[in-house]
């Protein structure tokens, strides 16, 4: 049951779960795996760190999803060993032991990956459709990914199957499907980047299947008292001028079906949290409740008190990216209602590079 308080700092019941209060750590794709397919240790310490200054969900860097052609990115960390799940189990002991929980995040690059990272070399994709833009890493265009078969669909749904095992093993509160900014799963739900003809494109029920199979084929692998978030966002990491969802009646029809599933809470990933939606009248958050009543979970451009409070309006849990990422006292100045700019791109681009964070 959704607690009717507002107040940031309020406690609040999500699922088997109490948290401490309604503040979150972003999920950020990050590449900073140099050994072994592990975070360094300070990107693992900046996780517990925050959950020692009070962020009451931690929420790691998108982990790929399997071994073979889920990687988009050089860098990128996995969880398929036994040394990576001990790795993990560490960090998730230190983040309880400060009081809040931790939700692995999973996803696939599917179109919007770097192929030659790939140990199989090779993209994937529900449609063979290249994005405008080219690979900003690459500065060259992206190549036309291999239309995905059957086979390929079962067999990345069995990498989020067997990443949540791993998951479940090192101990994480909580698992958050990556359907969100072009990558895989997000794919297969926009018309822009799916044009399949047989059961997996077309209508939005169609274009949907994809993200039930992968939901339903994880779900009986998370224990009930453990949660499964599941993230959406309208915009993509390329191309990011394009709205992939037609309407809001488009988008209110998928949240519709997620909230058919074994699901836990809905992150909803924006901008600005506060632009209206799809010509609407409405946020994001505001059109999403429209079609749910479970938890909502939302970011963008959230950097003050005052910013968080009107997000928290519409929304259970606001998450921050950059200015968690930059500011480990955030939670605190938050508090003490501190003047608090939001901070640029630019500057977050220190989470790329090796210098450690505050």
């Amino acid at each position: 049951m959704v607690e009717h308080s507002k107040d940031l700092f309020s406690s609040f019941r999500l699922g088997h779960y109490t948290l401490k209060n309604r503040i979150g750590l972003a999920p950020m794709t990050r590449m900073s795996s140099e050994k072994d397919s592990i975070p360094r240790q300070d990107v693992l310490d900046f996780l517990v760190r925050r959950a020692e200054n009070d962020v009451a969900l931690i929420t790691t860097e998108a982990i790929v999803s399997d071994y073979e052609s889920a990687q988009g990115y050089p860098g990128q960390a996995r969880l398929s060993t036994q040394r990576q799940i001990d790795a993990w189990a560490q960090v998730n002991a230190k983040i309880r032991a400060a009081g809040s929980i931790s939700v692995l995040q999973i996803f696939h690059c599917g179109r919007i990956a770097w192929p030659e990272v790939n140990p199989a070399q090779r993209t994937i994709a529900p449609s063979a459709i290249v994005p405008q833009q080219n690979n900003p890493l690459t500065g060259l265009p992206y190549p036309v990914p291999d239309v995905m078969s059957a086979y390929d669909i079962a067999h990345s749904i069995s990498g989020f199957v067997e990443t949540v095992k791993a998951a479940m093993a090192a101990n994480f509160d909580g698992v958050e499907i990556h359907g969100a900014h072009g990558y895989l799963i997000n794919a297969f739900l926009s018309s822009y980047s799916n044009q399949r003809t047989d059961a997996y494109g077309g209508s939005i029920e169609k274009r949907f299947r994809y993200a039930k199979e992968v939901i339903e084929a994880v779900r009986p692998h998370i224990p009930v008292e453990k949660l499964l978030f599941f993230r959406i966002s309208n915009w993509g990491v390329a191309d990011m001028e394009v709205s992939l969802f037609a309407d809001a009646e488009e988008w209110n029809q998928v949240i519709r079906l997620l909230d058919k599933l074994p699901i836990d809470g809905i992150s909803v990933s924006t901008y600005r949290f506060s632009e209206k939606a799809f010509g609407t009248s409405q946020n994001m958050a505001q059109l999403t409740r429209k079609a749910t009543e479970k938890p909502i979970l939302i970011c963008g451009q959230i950097h003050d008190r005052a910013s968080a409070e009107a997000a928290l309006e519409d929304a259970d849990i606001v998450l921050s990216g950059k200015s968690l990422l930059l500011n480990p006292h955030w939670v605190q100045d938050l508090r003490d209602n501190k003047t608090m700019p939001a901070y640029s791109s630019e500057q977050a681009n220190v989470a790329y590079t090796k210098d450690p964070l505050p």
